[in-house]
């Protein structure tokens, strides 16, 4: 299976899978936590809280239907967390969870997504970084 993704320039990558991770990031320069947070927790952008619960006190109506995020850090190394963000469907093919870098062999996209990623590389970095802080 191939995965585009769509990099700050544009141009199309191919990540390498490593059994059931992505060891090498996506994008040259390193993923900021603090906007990775902001993604999680943005219900327009990332919508992980609809699904996920996690260290956020001040969101309220947080999902139960997904693993909750504290701790995610330890659960998980980085390039784990990268190919279930990238992927998720990989590892579990009935996974509900959206492949926020993926493009191809997807059904029932809107006209709008068709060909582009959910995020782009630099923001699935950013998720990464924030997700690998979470130790509990």
């Amino acid at each position: 299976m191939i995965l585009a993704l769509l990099l700050a320039g544009g141009a199309a990558a191919q990540p390498h899978v490593v059994g059931d991770a992505i060891p090498t990031p996506l994008t040259p320069a390193p993923g900021d936590a603090a906007r990775g947070r902001a993604i999680v927790a943005d219900r327009q952008r990332g919508l992980c809280l609809l699904c996920h619960s996690g260290p956020f006190p001040e969101e309220r109506f947080q999902g139960n239907l997904a693993p909750d995020l504290a701790g995610a850090g330890s659960r998980w190394t980085e390039g784990q967390l990268r190919l279930r963000i990238v992927d998720g469907k990989r590892l579990n093919p009935d996974s509900i969870m959206p492949s926020y870098g993926r493009t191809d062999g997807l059904h029932q996209v809107g006209a709008a997504w068709q060909g582009r990623t959910i995020l782009a590389s630099a923001e699935i970095e950013d998720v990464v970084a924030f997700l690998v802080t979470l130790r509990e």
